[in-house]
């Protein structure tokens, strides 16, 4: 999967509460204590959060947060991406004269809920090569928030990837590679790279599920054991490690309880002992562990969902497993698994009749999971080449809009009606003369006819802080699809002003077209 990531991201989980000088910029709650960081206490025994990358505080304090110092021969890892300026369209000095905290605080807002258009434009921003903001030093703060939000979208294979190009010698990183490797299912190699590295001191959980992994269970019982008489780990992980080291032992008793929140470590010693949790009501991030062949089909299409619909994983492995075998029942997932393989099955054939019957059932099933921008990557260019019947074809014209070809296929369509002459205008970026149909339509065609920008974006713009800008854009249309339609216009003209025509005709059929309306 990791093939796909630059590809996955160039088509175009709520970050918690900062307070200066409190809590870190960047910090998720359910990373497993993999290794000791610097003010822990004892071995498992976590000393608090994490501070990340919060701002040094120095006795004096007078000093402002502009001024900082970095060592001029060692490259800031603030500036590691996997995609190219050529590649994503964003200039390499996309951050410009940003503070770090602030570009932080920015990135680790909640963005869940955007456009897929908008998913795919955040994306390839957390990924884009960038120059480091102004004031950066070598601690890779904006790193670290970067890699944080891919964990909280679900983005793993891309938070692995910037990992693996910065380089896991830290325990911030070490921590978030690790729990990467256990939710993708290569527990194993993280447990030799920490054996390995005796800067990388394990805390007593991940110390002893490592030896276990690597076959010493005795070496494992006996640390554990030693552990415990010392008082070196709480009751309840003492519990749970026991049990994962001989579960028959204990056999007779009952589980113990999960923690909250559960970390990837706890979640997998819970698998070992037959018991896993199941990850729907998890962060998206845990998804990931169920999308493999040792999960049921049903929990592998629903973890599928999830990720495909935060663009975060191909629409061809929900493609795979939609069409990997029949469907066990009926309703919910399997409604949806039924219909897909009609449809499928359609497409196969070629036969335009059984493609005109099976396309309205799937498509309604589509939108119900919000999966429609996949399944138009799928199946939309084949479509608009289709001769269907009129009430068929606008369905497929409209799945063909949401497809990154939607410009070739705008182009050969003749129109049928009002509202599809605008959606024209739209893919084509030329909506003049056109009348908007509704109420979102009015407030995205000044956007293309004279667009306007925000007194905040403005100032952002001419202060060279272009990230922080688009940004803002992305929080605006989202304002306008929650029933503020100002924003949509507002977003949507700082798009086009900042020349991200193919990003700013994706929203805007998006919004005409999806039902995401507030």
């Amino acid at each position: 999967m990791a093939s796909g990531v630059v590809g996955l991201a160039c088509s175009m989980g709520s970050a918690p509460a900062f307070a200066a000088g409190d809590d870190p910029l960047s910090a998720i709650d359910w990373l497993s204590q993999s290794v000791s960081t610097p003010g822990a206490g004892k071995a498992g025994k976590p000393a608090g959060p994490v501070k990340t990358i919060e701002p040094p505080v120095t006795s004096e304090g007078a000093l402002p947060v502009t001024v900082s110092s970095t060592s001029l021969d060692i490259p800031s890892p603030d500036s590691v991406g996997l995609i190219s300026p050529a590649v994503s369209g964003l200039p390499r000095n996309l951050w410009g004269a940003g503070l770090s905290d602030e570009i932080a605080r920015a990135v680790i807002r909640d963005r869940m809920e955007s456009l897929p258009a908008l998913r795919q434009l955040f994306l390839t921003m957390l990924l884009a090569e960038a120059d480091p903001p102004i004031d950066a030093g070598n601690d890779g703060r904006l790193l670290l928030a970067r890699i944080d939000k891919l964990l909280q979208i679900g983005a793993l294979e891309q938070a692995a990837a910037l990992i693996d190009i910065a380089g896991d010698g830290t325990p911030d990183l070490f921590r978030r590679a690790f729990d990467i490797a256990i939710l993708t299912g290569r527990e194993d190699k993280a447990c030799e790279r920490m054996q390995k590295a005796p800067g990388l001191a394990p805390t007593l959980p991940a110390h002893v599920f490592c030896l276990a992994r690597g076959g010493e269970w005795d070496a494992a019982a006996l640390t554990l054991t030693s552990a415990d008489k010392l008082g070196d780990v709480d009751k309840a992980q003492t519990a749970l490690l026991s049990r994962f080291l001989d579960p028959d032992l204990f056999e007779a008793d009952a589980v113990p309880p999960p923690p909250s929140p559960v970390t990837p470590l706890d979640w997998k010693l819970y698998e070992a002992i037959g018991e896993t949790m199941p990850t729907g009501r998890m962060p998206i991030a845990f998804a990931y562990a169920e999308i493999g062949p040792q999960s049921g089909w049903k929990a592998q299409i629903e973890a599928a969902e999830r990720l495909t619909r935060a663009g975060t994983i191909a629409p061809n492995v929900l493609l795979g497993l939609y069409t990997e075998r029949d469907a066990a029942a009926s309703g919910g997932v399997w409604d949806r698994v039924d219909a897909f393989q009609a449809f499928d099955a359609a497409m196969q054939s070629k036969d335009k009749t059984r493609i005109a019957a099976t396309l309205p059932p799937v498509w309604a099933r589509m939108q119900e999971a919000e999966l429609e921008v996949p399944f138009a990557s799928l199946y939309g260019p084949p479509l608009a080449a289709l001769d269907l019947p009129p009430d068929v074809a606008r369905i497929a014209f409209r799945i063909g809009l949401l497809s990154p070809q939607y410009e070739a296929i705008a182009s050969a369509h003749k129109a049928l009606d009002e509202t599809e002459i605008f959606l024209t205008g739209l893919a084509l970026g030329d909506i003049t003369g056109l009348r908007a149909p509704d109420m979102m339509g009015r407030a995205i065609a000044p956007a293309f006819l004279t667009p306007e920008i925000s007194d905040e974006a403005r100032m952002l713009l001419e202060g060279m802080r272009l990230g922080e800008a688009i940004l803002l854009a992305i929080e605006d249309i989202q304002r306008g699809v929650d029933g503020n339609v100002s924003g949509v216009t507002r977003g949507l003209s700082l798009l086009r002003k900042v020349k991200l025509e193919n990003v700013a005709r994706r929203t805007a059929l998006e919004l005409m077209i999806l039902e995401r309306r507030g």
